[in-house]
C-alpha cells in the first residue's frame, strides 16, 4: 500500500501559482533543487517555496554526495532539502540510487560479490533513513539502463553484475520502505522510440516476475531544435496500461543561443504540450521542471552553444514557457480555435535524387496557443501525404524518389492543433538516381502482445554494384492495424500502405551496405497478423 502522493483536487483561482493549479488536477508540479542558491539566495527559495509542490535533489541524494567513502554515509545535503520541502508542505522525490555516473570510484573497483553487497547496503541505508518521513514518497531506484539504440547499456554495473542488478536494486528498496513508490528513469524515452519500447519490454518482464517497478520516470531533457516528441502521450498510455504510474521527472527545452522571441515561442509550445500530455494520461502523477531559473542549469556545461532551457531567466523573471505551464494547468489554453496565418510559398533548393530543401515565410500565431511549427505535405491527389514536420521554417526532405516531379504545399500548426490553410504550391524534380543502385528490405517481428506488435528491424540493404543516397520502403498494414510509432524513418500512410522513407543519417549505402529502422502497431485484440511483403526502391 502507497502512502497518498497528492494533494486532493481543490480550486484554483486563474492567477495562482503552478502548485494550486497542479493540485486542482490532481498532479504534482516539481522542480529539482541545489542546496546552494536554497541556503544563499532569496528569490531562489521564495519561487521554489511558492511555485513548486514536489522537490527532487539535483545533486544531493546521488551516491558521490551521500556515501563518498565506502560506509561513511553524509545527510547534510539530502536533510536539507528534505527539511525544506517539510516546511513547505512538499514532496520529495529522491535521485538516484543506482546510476552508472556520479558514483564513487571505489564502488566501481568492486567485484562482483562485494559490489552487489555495497549497492544493497547504500540502498538500505539511503532509502531507510527517510521510510518513516512522510515527505519521502518516492525514488529514482535505477537510473538510465539503456543506451541510445535500446541496448543495455555496458555500464560497471552491468559489465560486474549482468542485467541482474536492476531486480536486485528494487527488491532492496522495497525492503527499506515498503510503503515508498519505485520508479525506472531515462532519457530519450518521451516519445516512442527503440529506447523506450526497450524499456517498455523491461518494465513489463520485471513486473511479471514480481519485481516492485512501480513507475516509469521520462526525463524530457529536450531541444527545439531537433523537434517535439508528437507520441508523448500515446506513449505515456502504453506504459500506464502495464499498472505503473508515469512521470515527466527532469524536463528541460534547451535552444541554441542566442535567445529570441520565435524560439521562446517554440520552447514555451513544447512545454505546454508535455503539461498537456500528461494532463490527459490519468496514470501520469506530474512533470518536474530539472531546476527552475536558467542562472542554475546544467546545459551550458553540458551543451556548447545552447542554454535558456528553464521556465525563469537568469534574473527570476518570467519567460514565455512559465505561462505555458501555467495556462496548461489552468486550462488556459483550451479556448484556442484561430489558426496561425497562412505560410509563405516554399521555395525548393539543394535538390538531388532523394532529397531537397525547402524554405518559406514564416507564420503568426494570435490564438494564445503559440506556433509550434509546421507540416509539409505532397500533392497527388485524393490524399495528400504528409512529408514531414518543421519547428522552423525551412525542411530538409530526404527519402524522396529520384527522377520525380514533387508538388508541395506546407501547413502552421499552433499549440492548440489548429492548422493554417494551404500554402501555395511549390514544384520541383529530383534528379536521376546512380546507375546500378537498388535495395531490398525485411522486417523482423521484435515483440507481440494482446494488442499490438513492434517490428524491429526492418533491415535495408543496398543490393546494388554501386552507392544509393536514399531509400523508400514500402509495406501494408493489415486490415484495422494502425502505426503507433517510428524510429530511424520518416512513416508516412495512406489507407494501409504504410512508406518508409529513409532519415537525414542513414541514406547513403555503399553497395552491400545496411541500415535498420523500426515501427510499432496497434491492432484489435486477439488479432496476430502481422506486416509483410516490404518492397524497397
Amino acid at each position: 500500500m502507497f502512502v497518498a502522493f497528492l494533494l486532493p483536487a481543490t480550486s484554483a483561482q486563474a492567477s495562482a501559482p503552478l502548485r494550486e493549479h497542479a493540485a486542482a488536477r490532481g498532479k504534482f508540479i516539481g522542480a529539482a533543487l541545489a542546496t546552494g542558491p536554497l541556503s544563499n539566495e532569496t528569490s531562489y527559495r521564495n519561487i521554489a517555496t511558492t511555485e513548486f509542490s514536489q522537490v527532487t535533489a539535483e545533486n544531493a541524494m546521488k551516491w558521490d554526495a551521500t556515501e563518498p567513502s565506502q560506509g561513511q554515509f553524509n545527510f547534510s545535503g539530502a536533510d536539507a532539502i528534505v527539511n525544506f520541502a517539510t516546511q513547505n508542505n512538499q514532496q520529495v522525490h529522491g535521485h538516484t540510487l543506482v546510476w552508472h555516473s556520479q558514483t564513487p570510484g571505489w564502488v566501481q573497483g568492486l567485484g562482483a560479490t562485494a559490489m552487489r553487497t555495497a549497492m544493497q547496503n547504500h540502498i538500505s541505508q539511503v532509502v531507510g533513513r527517510y521510510a518513516s518521513n512522510a515527505t519521502v514518497v518516492s525514488w529514482d531506484v535505477v537510473n538510465e539502463v539503456f543506451d541510445d539504440n535500446g541496448n543495455m547499456r555496458t555500464s560497471f554495473w552491468y559489465n560486474t553484475l549482468g542485467q541482474s542488478y536492476i531486480a536486485d536494486a528494487f527488491r532492496a528498496a522495497r525492503a527499506a520502505d515498503s510503503n515508498a513508490r519505485l520508479c525506472i528513469n531515462d532519457y530519450n524515452v518521451e516519445g516512442i522510440n527503440a529506447k523506450s519500447t526497450a524499456m517498455y519490454n523491461l518494465v513489463s518482464s520485471l513486473r511479471q516476475q514480481g519485481v516492485p517497478v512501480d513507475c516509469v520516470g521520462f526525463q524530457g531533457h529536450l531541444a527545439i531544435q531537433y523537434g517535439f516528441p508528437g507520441d508523448i502521450q500515446q506513449n505515456m498510455q502504453r506504459f500506464a496500461d502495464l499498472g505503473v504510474q508515469v512521470r515527466v521527472t527532469e524536463l528541460d527545452i534547451r535552444m541554441q543561443m542566442p535567445r529570441d522571441t520565435a524560439k521562446d515561442t517554440t520552447q514555451a509550445t513544447y512545454y505546454r504540450n508535455v503539461i498537456n500530455a500528461c494532463n490527459a494520461v490519468t496514470a501520469c502523477a506530474g512533470v518536474t521542471i530539472w531546476g527552475f531559473t536558467d542562472k542554475y542549469s546544467w546545459v551550458p556545461d553540458t551543451f556548447s552553444g545552447q542554454g535558456a532551457a528553464l521556465i525563469y531567466d537568469e534574473n527570476y523573471q518570467q519567460k514565455p514557457s512559465y505561462t505555458a505551464v501555467h495556462d496548461a494547468l489552468a486550462g488556459g489554453s483550451s479556448s484556442d480555435t484561430t489558426p496561425p496565418t497562412t505560410p509563405g510559398t516554399p521555395t525548393s533548393s539543394s535538390v538531388t535524387s532523394n532529397s531537397a530543401t525547402l524554405t518559406w515565410t514564416a507564420s503568426t500565431d494570435s490564438g494564445g496557443s503559440g506556433l509550434a511549427g509546421y507540416n509539409v505535405y505532397r500533392e497527388q491527389g485524393a490524399t495528400d501525404p504528409q512529408l514531414g514536420q518543421s519547428s522552423t521554417n525551412s525542411i530538409n526532405l530526404t527519402g524522396l524518389t529520384p527522377n520525380t516531379q514533387y508538388q508541395v504545399y506546407v501547413r502552421a500548426r499552433d499549440g492548440a492543433g489548429n492548422l493554417s490553410a494551404n500554402s501555395a504550391l511549390a514544384t520541383f524534380t529530383t534528379q536521376s538516381g546512380p546507375v546500378g543502385g537498388g535495395c531490398a528490405a525485411v522486417g523482423t517481428v521484435q515483440n507481440q502482445w494482446n494488442n499490438g506488435y513492434v517490428v524491429q528491424p526492418v533491415t535495408v540493404t543496398n543490393s546494388g554494384s554501386s552507392a544509393i543516397t536514399g531509400w523508400t520502403v514500402t509495406f501494408t498494414l493489415p486490415a484495422g492495424h494502425t502505426l503507433a510509432g517510428s524510429w530511424n524513418a520518416t512513416l508516412t500512410t495512406s489507407g494501409q500502405t504504410v512508406t518508409a522513407r529513409n532519415a537525414g543519417y542513414n541514406g547513403n549505402l555503399a553497395a552491400g551496405a545496411s541500415t535498420s529502422f523500426g515501427f510499432q502497431v496497434t491492432r484489435p485484440s486477439g488479432d496476430t497478423q502481422t506486416p509483410s511483403g516490404y518492397t524497397c526502391a
